[in-house]
């Protein structure tokens, strides 16, 4: 069964996804439309919970090589991780009655914003500079943003990694790397948070998702590795592409609906 090439493709999409969510966020992009295009008859609860079990094993093997070359923002990283897995749970606990059609021209106009933003200002995020929040308010903006973005990647998901990358580089002064580094913490929470609810429910194909999830780690290794070779510029320009493209393919479903 292992050598079914609808496997086959699936593992390479997860190495790939690994690869660009290690990067700059975006992995989902690539991952979530392979399992639903390979595997059609499975229910979407299932593939959601297939994906999040595949996608935690790279996240971890990322944050785990930033954490080592890195020197990552743990005041603001620890409390939004902590938030974003209670959150991510309850997220994923009402996804099955929120349709995602409600959800998916707000998260288009957001990202249009956030790429345009970013364009516009071509320092941005290139090096760091002191955050925006006031430092007595850093812990619960950092709960705030862990609780918002867990709760949308719980309940749907596409863009999350952008999202946060943005969140962290416009609050709290990070370069596009760190930024990066400290979305993995929190994606890797979001992950968790959500698979607490699929797992027990049974939506997970176990084989397949644990086959994906080595996948994904190798591509999360070379990943991490070129984007700390590179810099913040490397992660800013592939962060501009990877939105582009989620805003491409979610404008796309919009009008195919």
């Amino acid at each position: 069964m292992i050598l079914d090439p609808t496997w086959l493709i699936l593992l390479l999409a997860a190495t790939f996804a690994g690869f660009v969510d290690a990067v700059a966020g975006g992995g989902g992009l690539i991952q979530v439309p392979a399992l639903f295009a390979g595997l059609p008859r499975e229910a979407p609860a299932t593939l959601l919970g297939t994906n999040k079990i595949a996608s935690i094993f790279g996240t971890l093997n990322a944050a785990r090589r930033y954490a080592r070359e890195v020197e990552m923002p743990w005041a603001v990283v620890v409390p939004a991780a902590l938030s974003a897995f209670l959150f991510s749970y309850a997220g994923a606990a009402v996804v099955a009655w929120l349709p995602r059609e409600v959800m998916r021209p707000l998260v288009l106009v957001l990202l249009i914003a956030v790429a345009v933003y970013t364009l516009m200002k071509p320092d941005f995020g290139t090096v760091a500079h002191t955050a925006r929040v006031p430092r007595r308010y850093l812990r619960w903006a950092a709960i705030g943003v862990g609780a918002l973005l867990g709760f949308y990647d719980g309940i749907f998901g596409p863009g999350a990694g952008s999202f946060m990358i943005f969140a962290f580089v416009r609050l709290f002064g990070m370069d596009f790397l760190h930024a990066s580094a400290s979305a993995k913490i929190v994606n890797a929470a979001t992950n968790a948070g959500a698979i607490l609810l699929f797992a027990p429910q049974g939506h997970v194909l176990w084989m397949l998702g644990l086959g994906m999830a080595i996948c994904n780690i190798a591509g999360a290794q070379f990943g991490a590795r070129l984007a700390i070779r590179h810099g913040s510029g490397f992660v800013r320009s592939v962060f501009l592409v990877m939105t582009s493209l989620l805003i491409l393919k979610m404008g796309w479903d919009t009008l195919a609906t």
